[in-house]
């Protein structure tokens, strides 16, 4: 093997629809800001999608994690509970109101927040939970929705890497107060930015697009009856969306036979091991992780990386867990909080390149590559 191949991202973006076509549109109709027919579209298609009756579009996921959590009064001295194994957006926009995320740890047969370790989390000023479907993998909202209900805290879904993913058949998006959803480049359907707050609550529907349009009263132009936000999406973003609703059968389907490829090449290889499903669960293939056990592979998850981007193949590392981030280390500690799943899976998973555009070729390199290291490493284990 030599390194003179064409570089093979972890993620990349598939515009061949009418994306483009749908873009013009937009421009040529002058209608590029916050208003448009590409938005009142999106947003109804997308209800659809999570069987709720309203979807809200923002400019970002991120920002729909603010919005769901001003939406429900959240502020300074709550706590809010929340995964460690997750984008750093969950923690983040909780500081964003002035609350504190508290981190329980994951479930290893999911790799989601485990119901089992919440109530311990509790404490007298918990106002609520978001669970994270993290890498397409719902959380067990049965469980968890019920914890919640005897506490008398809310849940919001962050469904950001999980778009059209099934809990016991039914879409995420729909099994709590809000749910939260990205759009960023790499998602499943994307704008480049945007992300979706979902609900079926219509005053909340209507006071969640009140604060994400600077305040303003809906039926009363430039009275604002509260301090709001720019949080909305421009209907430029929002054609590009449509033109991705429109695939997203296909793409979902492509990124299952990725997935599907991937895990009959890897499933009987020792020292790797693939993320799991529960049985009530359907994942959806956003970015394909597996973790590297150093002991059984020969080698760490460190190592394997750097050999992969020897050879032009660019990999992700898990998350890395967020109670040992600077900005959430010392109020961890002052909890002496133990999360020894979650940092097991931070420091041994790693994302191989998913994307719809990736060909059978190149992800056959992906998977020659990996397997020549294990090669190499059993080798090296032999003449020890």
């Amino acid at each position: 093997m030599n390194n003179i191949f064409e570089r093979i991202p972890v993620a990349s973006v598939d515009l061949s629809g009418n994306e483009e076509k749908y873009a013009v549109e937009a421009i040529k109709s002058t209608w590029i800001s916050s208003t448009g027919k590409f938005l009142s579209q999106f947003e109804n298609e997308f209800a659809n999608l999570c069987q709720t009756k309203h979807a809200v579009a923002v400019c970002n996921g991120t920002v729909a994690l603010h919005l769901a959590l001003l939406g429900l009064d959240v502020r300074p001295g709550d706590e809010v509970l929340v995964p460690s194994l997750t984008y750093i957006a969950t923690a983040n926009a909780v500081r964003y109101v002035g609350a504190e995320p508290v981190f329980v740890d994951v479930d290893p047969e999911t790799w989601c927040m485990d119901p089992k370790k919440i109530e311990a989390a509790i404490t007298r000023r918990t106002k609520g939970i978001i669970p994270v479907h993290l890498l397409g993998h719902p959380a067990d909202m049965d469980e968890i929705n019920k914890i919640a209900a005897v506490h008398g805290l809310w849940v919001v879904e962050d469904a950001a890497e999980a778009l059209d993913a099934k809990y016991k058949g039914k879409p995420v998006g729909s099994f709590s107060k809000m749910a939260t959803f990205s759009f960023f480049g790499n998602k499943l359907l994307t704008c480049g930015e945007g992300g979706a707050v979902t609900l079926n609550d219509d005053s909340l529907a209507t006071r969640i697009k009140t604060l994400r349009g600077q305040g303003m009263d809906p039926t009363r132009r430039y009275y604002f009856p509260i301090t709001g936000y720019n949080f909305r999406l421009t209907n430029l973003a929002a054609s590009i969306l449509c033109g991705q609703m429109e695939r997203k059968n296909e793409i979902v389907e492509k990124r299952k036979m990725i997935f599907s490829r991937y895990d009959n090449a890897f499933k009987n290889i020792k020292g790797i091991k693939l993320q799991p499903c529960a049985k009530w669960a359907e994942l959806s293939p956003w970015m394909y992780a597996c973790l590297i056990d150093e002991n059984d592979f020969g080698c760490s998850r460190n190592a394997v990386m750097e050999y992969l981007n020897k050879f032009n193949i660019e990999t992700r590392p898990m998350f890395i867990s967020l109670h040992k981030l600077p900005p959430f280390r010392e109020e961890s500690l002052q909890r002496c909080e133990s999360l020894p799943e979650t940092e097991y899976l931070s420091e041994s998973g790693v994302m191989l390149p998913t994307y719809t555009m990736l060909s059978e070729t190149d992800q056959n390199r992906v998977i020659d590559t990996l397997l020549d290291l294990k090669k190499q490493m059993l080798h090296r284990k032999k003449i020890a």
